[in-house]
């Protein structure tokens, strides 16, 4: 009887239904029918699981990100980075990774990052030469910076799920988010040396693109300001940055009006709607995982095996590459990181090392067939067909790889920074 409840989310997946629902519906048969847990049971924890206070920086975060898109900062700080950059080999590549880097300073959504730059990148980039399925992939290999940079809300939800302080969690992704900037900034040199702006912008035309990009630079120091200097909790702080950005998008770059307001209102709505109907049936696993006793079990056995440190983040490493190519990063995490954050304690590792791994190797499947939201996102804005950027994943994924491997073998990346502010 234990098996069926498995077997039928499996065949939910195969029928391409909704993850909440393959969450909820298999979750919730093995609650009810084995353990006889009454409904009311699922409902209490999973009510409490979306009621979290650190939660509601969530939405409102999305919602700064989308308002900032309809406002004009987004085309600003994408001006901004090819001012600087623009003009270096491959130098539009390194102006989306620059912008995307920017943008997930007060984005909280992978997708909105990638439909911000690039729908102002991408056109530019292929009538520059570059490879169409290259610069899709790259747009969304670029995008998961924001899984890193804060603020994140990757970090929001890792907080949410181990009780570690947000802030820290936030300053944990900094440097690891740096790493990255660089790996694919290499890879971009190395692929499009050849390709490079012939008019280099002067100095009246960097500080111009500073002066006009600076209201939306400056988003970053008051969410992550407010956050550090102890006078505003993560989610207060976003709810200041969202109206920092109808401000400077209605008084200072007049861009945004009252129905953009209503339309990121309804992006974010549909965004977050997503977010937490996963948070809510993933918690219904959770239950089932509790009353099973399967993280105790599953420790025990890690121990009495002999499990090392670096067995653990392999093991990390590589359910989380298999994971990631067919369900979104947001399952992955209620699925799996109170285990590892489990493992991980009973081998006196630093949980923000765990996030640092974790999101490095789940959030390839950004990238990865079948799911790929992030390849979709991106070849829905260039007009392309997705599978024609399938061949430029290889070298994306070995990117992402390396990336991780480098996270494993240093794990001062994560930890350092979070120690210093602490």
């Amino acid at each position: 009887m234990s098996i069926l409840p498995i077997l039928f989310s499996a065949v939910l997946l195969v029928l391409s239904v909704p993850i909440f629902m393959v969450f909820g519906l298999g979750s919730a048969a093995s609650a009810i029918w084995i353990m006889d847990l009454p409904w009311s049971t699922l409902i209490q924890v999973s009510f409490g699981s979306m009621t979290k206070h650190v939660l509601i920086a969530v939405p409102l975060f999305i919602f700064t990100g989308m308002v900032m898109l309809r406002g004009g900062a987004a085309g600003r700080l994408v001006h901004f980075a090819t001012t600087l950059v623009g003009h270096w080999p491959g130098g539009l590549g390194l102006a989306m990774i620059l912008a995307m880097g920017f943008f997930a300073a007060f984005c909280g959504s992978i997708l909105a990052a990638i439909t911000a730059v690039g729908t102002i990148m991408i056109p530019k980039m292929v009538e520059q030469g570059y490879d169409r399925p290259f610069v899709i992939v790259l747009a969304a290999s670029a995008a998961f910076l924001e899984a890193l940079i804060p603020p994140s809300n990757a970090a929001i939800l890792f907080s949410a799920l181990t009780d570690v302080p947000v802030s820290r969690t936030f300053a944990a992704g900094f440097i690891p988010g740096l790493v990255l900037i660089v790996l694919l900034g290499a890879v971009v040199f190395r692929r499009c040396r050849h390709l490079r702006n012939p008019v280099r912008s002067s100095r009246a035309e960097r500080f111009a693109a500073f002066r006009a990009a600076l209201p939306g630079l400056f988003t970053p120091v008051i969410i992550l300001g407010g956050i550090y200097a102890g006078l505003l909790t993560p989610s207060e702080s976003a709810a200041v940055a969202g109206v920092w950005a109808i401000l400077i998008g209605m008084l200072v770059y007049r861009e945004l009006t009252f129905l953009g307001i209503i339309r990121a209102l309804n992006d974010t709505a549909r965004i977050t709607a997503v977010i937490f109907a996963i948070i809510a049936m993933a918690t219904f696993l959770s239950v089932v995982l509790t009353y099973s006793r399967a993280p105790q079990g599953i420790i025990s056995f890690f121990t009495e095996m002999g499990g090392t440190p670096l067995m653990l983040w392999i093991s990390i490493a590589v359910i989380c590459l298999i994971l990631g190519t067919f369900i979104e990063i947001v399952p992955v995490f209620y699925l799996t990181v109170p285990i590892f954050a489990a493992l991980a304690l009973s081998l006196n590792q630093n949980i923000l090392h765990l996030y640092v791994i974790f999101v490095a190797f789940a959030g390839i499947g950004m990238i990865t067939p079948p799911v790929c939201v992030g390849i979709y996102t991106a070849a829905g804005v260039a007009g392309e067909s997705p599978e024609k950027a399938f061949r430029e994943v290889p070298l994306f994924v070995g990117v992402g790889i390396l990336f991780g491997i480098l996270m494993i073998a240093m794990p001062g990346a994560a930890t350092w920074l979070p120690s210093i502010l602490n």
